[in-house]
């Protein structure tokens, strides 16, 4: 009988992973509710594939340089020559502030992300990434971008003057993390909140990206 137990026990630890990814499977072949915004070429972004999640990929001009002036004093070089793209990422601030790759996982930060914890963004900078490979691009509609980086905006927590919280936790020479609006959970990790922003700008996207691979079954699934 126990032992019929710790075989139920186990068989469950292991498919509920499973489960996980297969339901996030069937959320990015589901269309979401998304803004009603005609589609255009005027802006080319990109989705780059880090280790554990998506950042948006932007292309630093002028106008995202004066919208992100507030991440110099953050460590963010955004008026730097040699930035060409900004990169914009959200996620759990235990998990996110301390884990660059799966090396560097930490089983208390893993169990806070899992059981919920504050939303943090993350910025950085990227030069020439022609020969980068796992990024995903796409052109907007100026609309859409306009609706992407408004939905950007709205996730900074910001102090009473109306600037965005920096927080003391770089991964690099060049980036910075901030808090944000929101809350990290397993049900919505980083993955979904990339095609959340996605559908607030009009793209057609899945309803529920949980993973990496939901992320690119949606892109690929709904441009075809």
């Amino acid at each position: 009988m126990r032992a019929r137990i710790w075989l139920r026990a186990v068989t469950g630890v292991i498919c509920l992973p499973l489960l996980y990814v297969a339901a996030g499977f069937a959320g990015a072949l589901i269309p979401g509710k998304h803004a009603d915004l005609a589609p255009g070429t005027d802006v080319l972004i990109g989705l780059a594939r880090a280790p554990i999640h998506y950042d948006f990929l932007l292309p630093i001009s002028p106008e995202l340089r004066a919208r992100y002036g507030f991440a110099k004093a953050a460590g963010v070089p955004v008026d730097a020559p040699e930035a060409e793209w900004l990169l914009v990422g959200w996620g759990s601030e235990a998990f996110y502030t301390t884990a660059g790759s799966y090396a560097d996982l930490q089983p208390q930060a893993v169990w806070t992300a899992l059981t919920g914890d504050r939303a943090v963004l993350h910025l950085d900078v990227a030069g020439d990434v022609a020969s980068v490979e796992g990024i995903d691009y796409f052109t907007l509609s100026d609309a859409q971008y306009q609706a992407l980086l408004a939905r950007l905006d709205a996730d900074f927590q910001r102090d009473q003057t109306g600037a965005p919280l920096a927080l003391d936790a770089h991964f690099n020479d060049h980036d910075g993390f901030f808090s944000a609006k929101g809350d990290f959970s397993i049900l919505y990790p980083c993955n979904a909140w990339v095609g959340e922003v996605l559908r607030a700008a009009g793209v057609p996207f899945g309803i529920w990206t949980p993973t990496p691979q939901a992320v690119k079954l949606a892109l690929d699934w709904h441009r075809r």
